[in-house]
């Protein structure tokens, strides 16, 4: 990552030198999407290594959420240095009307830095696509509904640089064959919306799991039913389940135990219910079992407790 970082920052400077000498405002504004793409790339990176920390005392529960805060952060960064630079550039080229410059460097930048982005494209989409085979899950829906926005920001920054890419190219285009700049600004726009609209994406996604994300209904459906298949285990009251992390969820439950269970035998339905949970969902790090009798839940319900 710190190197297609280090990449990300090297186009950018080449986008930044071919939109001065082409006077294009879509390239200045590709340049503004590249530095935003490299600050991404950073703070996608310390996400990684700060959310992987093992837990203490100080944080019992891990760092796991503290991904999604950074990665929240790379989204703001791609709002902020890429999306309202490209709008405002986009204005300004289409208010001042100024001349098209000779394109030719634009378009040289503009192919390399496609092969690249290409390449980086291709290496996001085996991965996602390797995850949602590992989880017999469609593309698409993995894409939409994966925990890992470290994957999910790289494969949808990928694929909006190579559309800001073909929209550069399509201003610098329309630019040289009509000798107006509207079409650079409008290119600039373009990429300005688009970049809006991949922000916003990432931070909601990312926003869903600092708030709190359940497992899927289909998993939890399941949990309910290993904890029921254990010995001296009545019913699951209440089922709480929480992702912390792509590989990394919370199960806590209150269960009704046989009322003739004795301490020994609840302990030992403890211990075998957190075993098959964590053997058939290796994602269970954490399991916290409620003893509660069945009456009362139902009295807290407001229910009669003596159906």
């Amino acid at each position: 990552m710190i190197v297609a970082a280090l990449a990300n920052l090297g186009i950018a400077i080449a986008k930044a030198v071919a939109g001065v000498l082409s006077g294009s405002s879509a390239m200045l504004s590709e340049a503004a999407h590249s530095v935003a793409d490299t600050v991404t790339e950073v703070l996608l990176l310390t996400s990684l290594k700060r959310s992987t920390r093992p837990a203490d005392e100080d944080h019992p529960l891990g760092h796991g959420p503290e991904r999604y805060i950074w990665a929240l952060l790379a989204a703001v960064a791609t709002f902020v240095g890429g999306a309202v630079f490209a709008l405002y550039d986009g204005v300004h080229a289409l208010t001042h009307r100024e001349e098209p410059g000779d394109p030719l460097i634009a378009y040289v930048v503009l192919a390399v830095a496609f092969l690249l982005e290409g390449y980086s494209l291709r290496t996001g989409l085996k991965q996602a696509r390797g995850e949602a085979r590992h989880y017999k899950v469609p593309f698409g829906r993995y894409l939409r509904r994966t925990p890992d926005t470290a994957v999910k920001a790289v494969v949808m920054e990928d694929s909006a640089a190579l559309a800001g890419l073909l929209l550069a190219a399509g201003g610098l285009l329309g630019g040289q064959l009509t000798g107006s700049g509207v079409w650079d600004g409008v290119a600039s726009l373009c990429i300005g919306v688009l970049l809006l609209y991949v922000a916003w994406v990432l931070g909601r996604s990312n926003a869903e799991f600092l708030i709190g994300r359940p497992l899927p209904r289909t998993v939890r459906d399941r949990i309910r039913a290993e904890l029921v298949a254990v010995e001296h285990i009545e019913a699951v009251l209440e089922l709480t389940t929480l992702l912390q992390g792509p590989r990394e969820a919370l199960v806590a439950a209150k269960v009704d135990f046989r009322d003739v269970a004795t301490a020994a035998q609840i302990e030992w339905a403890c211990e075998r219910a957190e075993q098959r949970l964590r053997e058939e969902f290796p994602v269970v790090r954490r399991v916290y079992l409620d003893p509660t009798p069945g009456f009362a839940q139902r009295r807290s319900e407001g229910l009669n407790p003596w159906p």
